[in-house]
């Protein structure tokens, strides 16, 4: 190999290796929703959460490492959404995205599979569907994504924990991240029409490194070393999000803005090989001695963009035209809650997993087929008055650039001579 293409192998500037069609985003995207899939069947089924937790000093679990990973994804590629579009494209390609296969996924989960639990429970679909804590009452609180009415259904959840089969009490705890992800996107949003993310970029790596000051500041006033930094209890009310964890809304928005910064500052970043080993070694070590959330969270989304780069070209062929991770993840509780009341955890946990696996890579695949596909394709979309006021505006500036163009007042029409009698 010549030596300058070794070289362009290992080592580059992140902007000059990355390409948007040759990246192995989708793959990780894959892995990390399928890893949450993974997390979530030890507190359903078994309840306990998976090995990380203790092997970390209960820092954290595969679960939130997972969705650590998303959010550092996300903020790379919406920042550079944000960046290109004005405020109203940007907010309808996000709403397109998330929302969509939120609602179907609720739908599914209220109207189809919960009534089903419920008739195998009692034998009857008589109860569930006028419960007080019914299907109505669970949609209207978590269409926004803000679970404000509760995570049961017609105490079917309830029940299967009475029996002993489930050990969570949520219809689908993996909700409770989007509204998180709904709020940085909101910033980036903002950030967009300011024109931060175009012509003020360091405001975002400031942001970061100020929400890196306050976790390091409650890491280091924790009495334990490998202890959760911060309050977990403390809430903060978002208009149309409803309560979210002030430790949440820090953590998650710091490795959001830690995506965004790689992408804003692509030309200087560099992706190196052995830059890469260095993050792997910071990130174990944090996992094993503290500071995870400190220094492990930034070496761990350097080593995501790296894979990304880096990763074999099939692994870049994954998710590039169908992309099922969003569905794993919103679908993939409510298959692994439903499996545990069924009683096929007896079947031990590589039968579980495999089944869930299974189930919800079928209900993902509909949801992008028939839901987030379809609709993506609208992305372009503008409503009628919309469209004929930008028609009108880049008339406007056409005869303002070339009076000649512009339309000329017609003449005034000619007296008749007036004829004397």
């Amino acid at each position: 190999m010549p030596p300058r293409l070794r070289l362009s192998c290992t080592r580059g500037k992140l902007a000059e290796l990355y390409s948007s069609r040759s990246n192995s985003f989708g793959f990780l995207r894959f892995l990390l929703a399928s890893s949450v899939v993974l997390s979530h069947l030890y507190p359903i089924a078994w309840g306990h959460l998976d090995p990380l937790w203790n092997l970390s000093g209960r820092q954290t679990d595969i679960g939130k490492m997972a969705v650590v990973g998303f959010f550092v994804l996300s903020g790379f590629m919406i920042s550079a959404s944000g960046a290109r579009s004005t405020i109203g494209r940007y907010a309808w390609h996000r709403a397109l995205r998330i929302l969509p296969g939120l609602w179907g996924s609720i739908l599914v989960s209220a109207l189809v599979i919960l009534p089903l639990l419920y008739h195998w429970q009692h034998g009857t679909f008589s109860g569930y569907w006028h419960h007080p804590q019914g299907p109505w009452n669970y949609i209207t609180g978590t269409w926004n994504s803000s679970i404000s009415t509760g995570w049961d259904i017609s105490g079917v959840i309830a029940e299967g924990r009475n029996r002993g089969t489930n050990f969570d009490p949520g219809v689908n705890g993996a909700l409770w991240s989007l509204k998180y992800e709904i709020l940085c996107y909101i910033l980036v949003g903002l950030m967009g029409a300011a024109g931060v993310l175009q012509r003020a970029r360091k405001f975002v790596p400031l942001l970061a490194l100020g929400l890196s000051v306050l976790i390091l500041r409650d890491w280091v006033d924790n009495p334990i070393l490998r202890g959760i930094p911060g309050d977990m209890n403390s809430v903060v009310y978002v208009p149309f999000l409803g309560a979210m964890s002030v430790h949440f809304v820090i953590h998650l928005v710091f490795v959001f803005m830690i995506g965004a910064t790689f992408q804003l500052y692509g030309e200087r970043l560099v992706i190196h090989d052995g830059l890469a080993l260095i993050c792997a070694a910071v990130l174990g070590v944090t996992l094993w001695t503290g500071g995870l959330f400190v220094f492990g969270y930034p070496a761990f989304a350097y080593l995501l963009l790296w894979l990304a780069i880096r990763l074999p070209g099939p692994c870049q062929k994954i998710g590039r035209k169908r992309d099922y991770s969003y569905g794993i993840y919103i679908y993939g509780f409510t298959v692994e809650q439903a499996l545990a009341m069924l009683g096929y955890a007896k079947h031990g946990k590589p039968v579980f997993l495999a089944l869930a696996m299974a189930g919800t890579v079928v209900l993902a695949a509909l949801s992008w087929h028939l839901l987030e596909s379809p609709l993506m394709k609208a992305k372009n979309w503008t409503p009628w008055p919309v469209r004929k006021l930008k028609e009108r505006s880049a008339a406007r500036v056409a005869a303002a650039a070339d009076p000649l163009t512009a339309p000329q007042p017609a003449p005034a029409a000619e007296e008749p001579p007036k004829v004397s009698a």
